[in-house]
């Protein structure tokens, strides 16, 4: 399976839909939260239906668990809670076990198992972006794990966790955080997934800015590192399974000059994109620039500007766009051996 981590708001759900184009590949959406989100609060689904009422998840539940029920969930969100923490990272990266820890990772393993099969699809994307749930599922025997790592520039994180944005489920704001703890966490989570990929597990890094600026070329890298070969023209793994993306067996075909066609996908949990279908512009939004203050923009550099500067961004705000370094980080190999 595919585990899409990095920061919030960094165009983690976008890449996972785009994946999700691919024949024989289902993105899931957001698994950390299906427990709390889908089963005990019956939100959404992505194609629209409740989580409890969707004919995709209701199956999955019934392979995986005999059903979906609250006490499942809140033994899950119980794990969690115990378990599934930043805090504990240095632990789980020195495979401390923690009491309930294989308990936490077989209930994510049933699921992907349970998707993978009701779906048609050899793999499936989860886009739960935390560090931590991805150092839980390296630790499982069972979970086949690929973790892409995607980074945006951190002043355009900062001012998307600014903005006011309404969840669709509810209507309810979504969190908004200060720059500095925007700055702190982007600081954290980066660098918790260079631990991760240093530990050994298969961690590939990508950049938000040159998915937009060459979406194919990147994707169809992305893909080939993933056990995907010649996608462009067609993909390996076969898929036309119920949660399976679009594509038909064109490979990328579902992509064109600044846009992407995307079908209805279905993700338990996310960012509200994972409801888009139809034609989506793909273009990189640099409002960041003229609308974050510059004692923001300055806060910011200043406390993570020596990832900046390894992931390839410019300390000085310039219209010019960066030098692209190469933007892929292997299994176990530090980010510095890979320029």
């Amino acid at each position: 399976m595919v585990f899409v981590g990095g920061l919030g708001r960094s165009g983690t759900t976008l890449l996972e839909r785009l994946l999700g184009e691919v024949p024989g590949i289902a993105p899931l959406g957001e698994v950390v939260h299906l427990w709390e989100r889908g089963v005990n609060a019956h939100e959404p689904c992505g194609c629209g239906e409740r989580f409890t009422t969707c004919p995709f998840w209701r199956r999955v539940g019934i392979r995986a668990f005999g059903g979906w029920s609250p006490g499942l969930a809140d033994r899950v969100l119980t794990l969690r809670h115990r378990i599934d923490r930043t805090r504990h990272i240095p632990a789980l990266a020195r495979r401390q076990c923690r009491v309930g820890l294989s308990g936490y990772t077989r209930a994510y393993s049933r699921v992907y198992e349970a998707a993978a099969q009701v779906a048609g699809c050899p793999v499936v994307v989860d886009s739960s972006k935390h560090a931590s749930l991805a150092f839980c599922l390296s630790t499982s025997p069972v979970v086949d794990l690929s973790v892409v790592h995607l980074v945006r520039d951190p002043r355009a994180v900062a001012y998307s966790w600014r903005r006011r944005v309404r969840r669709p489920e509810d209507g309810t704001a979504m969190t908004r955080w200060r720059p500095i703890r925007t700055s702190l966490h982007w600081m954290v989570q980066n660098l918790a997934f260079e631990l991760l990929a240093r530990r050994g597990a298969s961690v590939i890094r990508i950049r938000y800015e040159d998915l937009l600026a060459d979406p194919r070329t990147v994707l169809s890298t992305l893909l080939a590192r993933l056990g995907y070969r010649d996608v462009a023209g067609g993909a390996s793994a076969g898929g036309g399974g119920e949660g399976g993306g679009g594509a038909g067996g064109g490979g990328l075909t579902f992509l064109r000059p600044g846009q992407a066609e995307l079908s209805v996908a279905h993700t338990c949990a996310g960012n509200p994109m994972r409801f888009r279908a139809g034609p989506v512009e793909l273009s990189r939004d640099d409002s960041w620039r003229d609308r974050l203050s510059y004692r923001h923009k300055w806060l910011v550099t200043a406390l993570t500007w020596p990832l900046m500067i390894q992931y390839g961004y410019r300390v000085r705000d310039r219209r010019t766009p960066e030098a692209a370094p190469t933007p892929w980080l292997t299994t176990g190999v530090p980010a510095s051996e890979c320029r």
